[in-house]
């Protein structure tokens, strides 16, 4: 069975940092993208970051280039959201999906017709 399960998300004051985790199971996240996403209330899914598997190329959606940075352990099956500098336009719930295809199917943010398999989302809430 294919699972994806995000955790690490939490209760944060502007200005820290979290890291999220998508840990996979049921497949091999070797083979796979992997892209993150997140929603706000009242607002879509955005896509704001991908991971290809073999070369680990990453890219980034322009809101969150700099603040945001995606990596994965393969040995681990597990990708990983490192968040700088939170705010409160961060505050949102945080998944996980497996892409289609093994690399990024876009060069900026992911979209969510690229990725067919998904997590329950972990949520980040950022305030003072």
């Amino acid at each position: 069975q294919i699972q994806l399960v995000e955790t690490g998300g939490g209760l944060v004051q502007p200005g820290e940092s979290l890291r999220l985790s998508c840990a996979a199971s049921g497949f091999s996240l070797s083979y796979f993208a992997i892209g993150w996403f997140r929603q706000a209330p009242g607002k879509e899914r955005e896509g704001v970051s991908c991971i290809s598997s073999s070369d680990a190329g990453t890219y980034y959606a322009d809101s969150v280039k700099g603040r945001f940075t995606v990596s994965r352990d393969n040995a681990k099956n597990t990708v990983y959201l490192q968040i700088n500098n939170l705010n409160s336009e961060d505050t949102a719930i945080y998944y996980c999906a497996r892409g289609l295809l093994p690399w990024c199917a876009t060069p900026t943010a992911p979209q969510t017709v690229d990725y067919n398999y998904w997590g329950q989302g972990t949520q980040v809430t950022v305030s003072s």
